[in-house]
């Protein structure tokens, strides 16, 4: 017998699992009126049942991913696109054609076209306009009032995507407008996503109507802003200018929608994100005042006493542990779904052709078997030392590859200069009838924080 007529042998097949059922279900609804009833609960327990486990949303079967590894794997693997539950309950706000909702050759067209206002070489020339929209808030607010923590964060939120983003000074009124419409909008996306009765959400009824009022105040607020850039005949250097100018495969100005729909997701998902953690900043600050004062004291020491500005940002360490440790245990995208585009396997598991795949960025970014003492709010888990013992992707605020979110050094850059401004120049304290439990819709923020910022 030679070498050559030796034929290695074929390694047998992996049989894949079907994944386990989570019990629970009621006829009709299936798990949707769990996930609607207390979500984050139910999220959070599902890993008691498996890596992966079926749901059914309505007449649908969901797969839920809970752990890291997997949750890892689901946004890095070709074989599964943005798509799904949470994806067609915010088509009526997002469309089909902006970079948040598009798949393959149109999303890599669209980040080329917004990729270049994030860039880390970009950022600083909005360091000037953070640090002034940072310290206005402060100015703007007096000692002893009480402050409505949704209206206030979504000012500053909406200030700085406009000035810095769409360069517009068309802000106040239309934060305030957004910040109405988004909250009625998002909870109604949220219950079509999990209880998805389709026809009977186009009936006349008020919650119906007042979606629909909201939802259409959106897309009016995003039609005057392109169109008041359109009429002034100015071209600055700014992301709307980009959207404008660009040009499909074919070398033709995108169209009208697609312009329309990217205004939107840079106006409306990102303020709407940046504002809930601006309040969940604001509820830590007053309910953690040591770390309140650490972050002064970091403030101090780096800039010697004088306002914080946007170069102090790399310096304050402690403060964006602060800022991280609140978007681990408050993460306003608490809830994310993904779509097979094939016969595919994750874990393991058996993934069909076409199946929704839901999981809880809340859940992973919580789950006891990824963090020690997982429901503390420690900031110093985020030290070099300690960072270490973190599964991978149990932390993924912003997503991992090629969906990972172009504005996440932007972001986290504002919200550390907003934290230092604030803690520097205030402590905060709740006051009588605010409301700091979680509001579940598509985002999670404080149902009605109501804070009382004092001198320091």
């Amino acid at each position: 017998m030679t070498v050559e007529s030796v034929k290695p042998e074929t390694p047998p097949a992996v049989e894949l699992r079907e994944p386990p059922r989570a019990g629970g279900g009621v006829p009709v609804l299936g798990h949707g009126w769990k996930l609607a009833r207390d979500p984050l609960a139910f999220m959070s327990r599902l890993r008691d049942h498996g890596e992966v486990v079926r749901l059914k949303l309505g007449p649908k079967t969901v797969y839920a991913v809970t752990t890291p590894a997997l949750t890892g794997a689901l946004a890095l693997s070709n074989d599964f696109i943005i798509a799904g539950p949470l994806w067609e309950s915010l088509e009526g706000l997002l469309g089909k054609e902006g970079v948040a909702t598009a798949n393959g050759p149109r999303h890599r067209r669209q980040r080329r076209t917004i990729q270049p206002a994030f860039r880390l070489d970009a950022i600083p020339a909005y360091g000037p306009i953070m640090e002034e929209e940072a310290h206005a808030l402060t100015e703007r607010w007096k000692p002893g009032e009480t402050i409505d923590c949704t209206s206030e964060s979504f000012r500053v939120a909406v200030r700085v995507a406009a000035r810095c983003l769409l360069r517009g000074e068309y802000m106040d009124e239309r934060a305030e407008r957004l910040c109405v419409a988004l909250a009625t909008v998002f909870r109604g996306m949220y219950r079509r996503m999990v209880v998805p009765l389709g026809p009977l959400y186009n009936l006349p009824l008020p919650a119906n109507r007042e979606f629909n009022r909201a939802l259409a105040d959106l897309h009016l607020l995003v039609d005057e802003i392109v169109a008041e850039r359109r009429a002034s005949g100015q071209k600055p250097d700014d992301l709307l200018t980009a959207l404008l100018e660009a040009k499909d495969d074919n070398g033709d100005p995108i169209g009208e929608q697609e312009i329309h729909d990217q205004v939107v997701a840079i106006l409306t998902p990102g303020s709407e994100t940046i504002a809930s953690t601006i309040m969940w900043l604001l509820h830590m600050l007053a309910e953690h005042p040591e770390h309140a004062d650490r972050v002064r004291d970091e403030v101090q020491a780096v800039t010697g006493g004088r306002p914080v500005a946007f170069e102090d940002v790399r310096g304050l360490r402690h403060t964006n542990n602060v800022v991280v440790e609140c978007i681990r245990l408050r993460p306003a995208v608490w809830i994310l779904t993904r779509r097979a585009v094939r016969d595919t396997e994750l874990g393991g598991y058996r993934i069909p052709s076409g199946a929704d795949i839901i999981y809880s960025p809340f859940a992973i970014q919580r789950d006891p078997k990824s963090y020690e003492r997982n429901l503390e709010f420690d900031p110093d888990r985020w030290l070099p030392d300690r960072v270490k013992d973190i599964p991978k992707h149990a932390m993924s605020p912003f997503s991992v590859g090629n969906r990972k979110c172009p504005s996440d050094h932007f972001s986290m850059a504002m919200l550390t200069l907003i934290t230092a401004a604030l803690a520097t120049r205030y402590r905060f304290e709740q006051v009588a009838g605010s409301k700091d439990d979680a509001r579940v819709g598509i985002t999670l923020r404080p149902h009605d924080l109501l804070v009382r910022p004092v001198a320091r």
